[in-house]
This record gives structure tokens, C-alpha cells and sequence, in this order.
């Protein structure tokens, strides 16, 4: 089962809601959510309902192809889904009841929980910027710009001077089309970048974005503290056995298909149900590890169309839920050159604004290109936070 709270006050989303469930009475308004529990076995399903329905509250159905399980919609204020969780504790499914009510802790108390990672705490009550550093010699917007190891270093070590808290290092280009690198030339091209920005800045926070073992383990043990991999540990699930030994923080990111392929015709039904389910999965995969620190990425870019784009950074808290701070990627993403005519170069003033909206909607990292920009957006959203 995959529970999740969704915001239905968007009347688009409420009116594919009412389709999927076949909602025909009124009950729209601004602050509405929904608790949906996807595929509920039918026994416990009419259970639940039964003990909704007695207390008078709405309790939708929508049957599965599989006839084996169903899912089930409750919708109403966060304060109704509080105390339907509590009455199904106590008289539908005290296991249920116990995730129901994890979950609402996860939406509410949001952007109230701190990690710990190097000697740096990050308290997710603000946001925090993680600039992008590319030794690659094909990435869509600085590919070989710093391919040489003084130049990435001197780029590093600025960004750091600029205010970013993070700078992520990537040594294999994942823009549409590319093609995989060995992993000996992927340790080439990052491992002298992290001892350079470390022998200068020894306290500097340093992520790897990588999905091979042996890349992350080596970037490590020279200092790394964050493994950013898009593939969320399916390119090589046991990595999340490095991380955990080295106690290092982890991202994972949705993304649908490879780089190579990921762009060739997406289509979601529902952007947002689609990758929540999939982050859903690959976290209760992942927590055999016991790994802490973990941020959650919707993949902005990777395998999306346009609208999907737009959709996620709109519906970002609704994976609140989930119970992990969310990263996000829209710096100088093709879907805002696409939409405004712009080139490459011509795209920081709609990253930084695109930026802003997911901070709002629940971002608690920007990766990103120009730090400057980067910081000043963080920095202003940080006093209104």
C-alpha cells in the first residue's frame, strides 16, 4: 500500500480526482486535501470504508484492473485526516492506522527536521543552495568548461566564496542522450577535483553525482559527504552499503529510463501519483540500510515533457509525505528554454524564479548553476520562511 496526502485545491487536479473516483457532488474548495491509500486489498478497503462512512465522513473507491485490491480517496481538511487516522487505529486496522498517521507527522511537520552531514547542520526551516560543478566535457550547459582539474577546482572553490552550501561534483554527463563512461574515467575527472576544493577548504561539503559503487567508495574515502544518484540506487543497489559505512547522505532522484533514451516520448497519466510511487518503493527498499540522511529529487528534466515539469514544481508539497527534504533541479532545464524562447546562456533570471516557486512549494536544496543567483533567492525566501 502508498499513502499519501495530496492537495486537491487545484481544480485541475481535483477534476482528474473526481474522474479517477467519479466524484459527482460538490465538495471543491480552497485548502481541500485528500488521503489516498493506493492499492488496498478489498477486505480491508470495505473495512475502512465502513468505519469512515459510520462517522458520517466521504470515503471514495476506485476499483484496480487486478480486482484484488482498490484504492480509496478520503478528502477533507488535515484536521479530518487526523481524526479519520485515529478512529481507523482504533476500529479498522491498528497497522494501518499506525502508516496513516506517520504519514500526516511526515505533511505537517515538514521543514521541522536537521541533518547533520560533515560538520554542517542543515535545518530544513530553510533552504540551502548545491552548485553544480560538471568535469565532463559534454554537459548540456557547462560541458568542458571546467574539464580541466585547476580550472574545476578554481570554479569549486568561487562557488564556495559565493555562499554555496553544497557543491556537487559530476564526472558523467546525464543531459538527453548521453552516452555511460567507464568508471576509471569518472574517478579520473572527480577524484583530484575533491582533494583540490578539500586541500583549500577543508570544512567544503562535497556531493558526488554518481551511480556507480566503486565511484561513490572512492569518492568518499577522499572526503565526499553526499552520493547524488539519479538512479536512486537501481544501477547498483547495493551502494547504499558504501554510504552506509561511510555514514555519508544520500539523494535519489526519479527518472524514467536512462539518460540515453529518457527524453524519447515520457508520458505520465499523473506526474505526481507516478513518481511518489516510485520514490515510495525505492525508500522502503533503501531503509534496510539504515541510511539517515536521505533527500528526496522529482527529476525535473529527466524523462519529463514540458508539463510535467511545470506540474511537479506546482504540486511539490505533496510529497511532504514522504517524509524526506526535497532537492530540485530546474536550473537552465530545457523545458524553460522551450517555453520562453531562450537559449543556454539566457536562462538564470527564469531558473531563479522557477527556484523561488519550488522553495515555496517545499524545496528544501536548488541545485544549481549560478550560485550567485542561487543564494540571493535562498536568502531572500529564508527570512519569509
Amino acid at each position: 500500500m502508498v499513502i499519501q496526502i495530496v492537495n486537491l485545491s487545484y481544480a485541475d487536479v481535483f477534476k482528474r480526482y473526481s474522474s479517477n473516483y467519479n466524484i459527482y457532488r460538490d465538495v471543491f474548495q480552497i485548502g481541500l486535501l485528500g488521503l489516498e491509500i493506493r492499492e488496498v486489498p478489498v477486505s480491508l478497503a470495505e473495512n475502512i470504508q465502513k468505519v469512515v462512512l459510520r462517522e458520517k465522513e466521504i470515503c471514495y473507491k476506485s476499483e484496480l484492473k487486478n480486482k484484488k485490491s482498490v484504492n480509496l480517496l478520503i478528502p477533507g481538511s488535515l484536521w479530518d485526516i487526523k481524526d479519520i487516522s485515529k478512529r481507523i487505529l482504533k476500529k479498522g486496522d491498528e497497522d494501518l492506522g499506525y502508516k496513516i498517521i506517520n504519514v500526516i507527522k511526515n505533511f505537517e511537520e515538514y521543514g521541522t527536521g536537521c541533518f547533520k552531514i560533515g560538520g554542517k547542520d542543515f535545518c530544513f526551516s530553510k533552504s540551502y543552495t548545491m552548485g553544480i560543478l560538471n568535469v565532463t566535457p559534454d554537459s548540456f550547459s557547462d560541458g568542458g568548461l571546467y574539464i580541466s582539474t585547476a580550472d574545476a577546482i578554481k570554479h569549486g572553490i568561487g562557488m564556495i566564496k559565493q555562499g554555496a552550501d553544497i557543491i556537487d561534483v559530476g564526472g558523467e554527463s546525464t543531459r538527453p542522450g548521453s552516452e555511460n563512461v567507464s568508471s576509471e574515467e569518472e574517478l579520473k575527472r572527480v577524484l583530484p577535483v575533491i582533494d583540490g576544493i578539500l586541500s583549500i577548504r577543508p570544512e567544503a561539503i562535497i556531493s558526488v553525482d554518481t551511480t556507480k559503487k566503486i565511484v561513490a567508495e572512492n569518492a568518499l574515502a577522499h572526503g565526499a559527504k553526499i552520493i547524488n544518484d539519479i538512479s536512486a540506487l537501481t544501477n547498483e543497489p547495493d551502494m547504499g552499503e558504501v554510504i552506509k559505512k561511510h555514514k555519508a547522505a544520500l539523494v535519489i532522484m526519479h527518472m524514467k529510463g536512462t539518460p540515453k533514451d529518457m527524453q524519447i516520448n515520457p508520458y505520465y497519466d499523473d506526474p505526481v501519483k507516478e513518481i511518489y510511487d516510485f520514490l515510495f518503493e525505492r525508500l522502503q527498499k533503501i531503509s534496510k540500510f539504515g541510511i539517515k540522511e536521505i533527500f528526496i529529487d522529482p527529476g525535473i528534466g529527466f524523462g519529463k515533457r514540458v508539463e510535467d515539469n511545470f506540474e511537479l514544481i506546482r504540486r511539490l508539497d505533496d510529497f511532504k509525505s514522504l517524509g524526506y527534504p526535497i532537492l530540485i533541479g530546474v536550473s537552465r532545464k530545457s523545458f524553460i528554454g522551450k517555453t520562453l524562447d531562450l537559449q543556454i546562456n539566457e536562462r538564470d533570471t527564469a531558473t531563479s524564479l522557477m527556484e523561488a516557486l519550488a522553495i515555496k512549494s517545499g524545496a528544501r536544496i536548488i541545485r544549481t548553476h549560478n550560485i550567485a543567483n542561487g543564494v540571493q533567492v535562498t536568502r531572500l525566501l529564508n527570512h519569509l520562511s
